[in-house]
């Protein structure tokens, strides 16, 4: 297996094309030609992880957190750690992979995975993502449409949540003439023909729409296909931020915020007063993402967890919901063991002896002083 092939899964899983448009994903360091001989997971990378990756001969790394985020002008080994790092990879022929946004705003990625460590039911995103999506619309002969809509399929197109291959179908009467310089599949030039035809539709999402329609141009029978594209607004059911659940049994504040201490390991959470009442309806964002305390106020969240809480935000949810900065690293370590099943079961499909090592430390940089 090589690399490339782990970038392909993780395209099914969290598409580059999902993340914020800001972001720095995929392979930062190396090349998706070279054979994976061990693969190394870490929250992000620091000197002792990468260390502990060289010692255990993994020559793909993979992190949440991108190594380079910004445009590197200069490499000035004396005078950064990020620099040095990149060095090291080099030298001893090690790949780097990131799966940053785009795995906090997929389904099963980190604040799903947040969600399930905290053992909520019914999962769902906090809030969706939309107008990222698009119907493309063709009109092909009834012969082919079945070898058209697999190849539009295989591109990506058809996936509407947990269902694979959607399309509509319709049958109607195309027309066309073409001029003396054209050669058409059906009739004769400079003839006005009329055509059985299927209008077929599919949902394609933005990222996978420059694929679907190079998909529909090659395996159309037509010389010139016709065929449409319309932005959609509808909400994405596949890709979000943050998550939602139901607590199994309702706790009280003190309860609960021991529960949340328990259950992600979080030593040093910040909090501040909710409603008076029992927690019942939950929601999570791993990270940085107090910006979404209105929407977990508008769905009636009992409680809301996430990091990097400022002062004004505080106060601004003190009295109206349980507000919990639980660290940020705290609340994204967990998608690390994700990460591990998923990739565990992929190379088991695939019949890859591979081994998946775990960083065993700590790369959170965060102290705490305690008297």
């Amino acid at each position: 297996m090589v690399i490339r092939d782990i970038l392909k899964y993780f395209e099914n899983w969290a598409p580059a094309g999902a993340a914020w448009e800001k972001d720095n994903v995929g392979l930062l360091i190396g090349s998706e030609n070279e054979i994976v001989n061990k693969i190394f997971l870490t929250l992000e990378l620091n000197e002792a992880a990468l260390q502990s990756a060289i010692k255990n001969k993994c020559n793909l790394i993979i992190t949440h957190h991108p190594l380079i985020f910004h445009a590197i002008n200069k490499l000035n080994f004396d005078r950064s750690i990020k620099n040095r790092l990149i060095r090291t990879l080099i030298r001893n022929n090690i790949a780097l992979f990131s799966a940053h946004t785009n795995l906090d705003f997929t389904r099963d990625g980190v604040s799903f995975t947040l969600a399930e460590k905290l053992g909520l039911k019914e999962i769902e995103f906090l809030l969706n993502q939309d107008s990222n999506q698009y119907k493309v619309t063709v009109f092909v002969p009834q012969d082919y449409v079945d070898k058209l809509s697999q190849a539009l399929f295989d591109a990506g197109a058809g996936v509407i949540g947990d269902y694979e291959k959607c399309s509509f179908k319709l049958k109607g009467i195309g027309t066309f003439q073409g001029n003396e310089s054209t050669n058409p599949f059906l009739g004769s030039r400079q003839s006005f023909e009329q055509a059985e035809e299927i209008r077929l539709e599919v949902l394609v999402n933005q990222w996978n729409l420059k694929k679907v329609i190079g998909a529909l141009l090659k395996n159309h029978p037509y010389e010139e296909p016709a065929y449409d594209v319309y932005p959609l607004k509808n909400s994405n059911v596949n890709y979000g931020a943050g998550a939602t659940g139901i607590l199994p049994t309702p706790m009280r504040q003190a309860e609960f915020l021991d529960y949340v201490s328990r259950k992600i390991n979080s030593k040093n959470i910040r909090y501040c007063n909710g409603k008076r009442g029992k927690i019942k309806k939950v929601a999570v964002c791993g990270g940085s993402c107090s910006n979404m305390l209105n929407r977990a106020l508008a769905i009636e969240a009992d409680a809301f967890i996430t990091a990097d809480v400022s002062y004004h935000t505080f106060e601004e949810a003190r009295g109206r919901i349980l507000l919990v900065d639980a660290g940020h690293y705290e609340t994204e370590i967990h998608v690390v063991e994700k990460i591990r099943k998923r990739l565990s079961e992929f190379l088991k499909e695939t019949n890859e002896n591979i081994e998946i090592v775990t960083y065993s430390g700590n790369t959170n940089p965060v102290k705490f002083l305690i008297k």
